[in-house]
């Protein structure tokens, strides 16, 4: 009944795993898709810190190769982007052994959105990403600016 219940109406099948789960009552819960669902959690939050990447990177991208275009704009949404990866990061502390590579994984995102947003070419930008995560999420760090 459970699995026909996920199939029907998932509001109510959570709601009753969940019951389930509370009572102690596993041997009636639905253990595949509870199983399946936790791990769709974990991978929306993994797509969320690395859209949030990508967005921080295509701005500090633009920031240093359209210094002329440099806007109050651009400055908060690298801020923004700073402060709620950081949030996201204190909230789901496992992501930080896997950095290296979302930063890689975001920054191939970064470079459509900064293809799509100006008039650079391709060439133009670098191919892999030229900051660390370290850097990117440094407060002072502006890059092609004056230290």
């Amino acid at each position: 009944m459970n699995i026909d219940l996920y199939e029907q109406d998932f509001y109510r099948w959570t709601m009753s795993n969940a019951r389930l789960l509370r009572q102690g009552r596993f041997s009636e819960i639905d253990a595949e898709n509870i199983a399946e669902e936790l791990e769709s959690m974990g991978r929306r939050e993994r797509r969320a810190l690395t859209s949030r990447l990508a967005v921080l990177l295509a701005h500090l991208i633009k920031w240093e190769l359209q210094p002329s275009l440099r806007s109050r704009s651009w400055k908060y949404t690298v801020k923004e982007q700073r402060r709620k990866i950081a949030k996201l990061l204190g909230e789901n502390p496992g992501f930080k052994s896997d950095l290296e590579s979302m930063v890689s994984e975001a920054y191939e995102d970064a470079f459509f959105i900064v293809l799509k947003e100006t008039e650079l070419e391709e060439e133009a930008l670098p191919s892999v990403c030229p900051y660390s995560f370290e850097q990117a999420m440094e407060d002072d760090f502006w890059p092609g600016e004056e230290a």
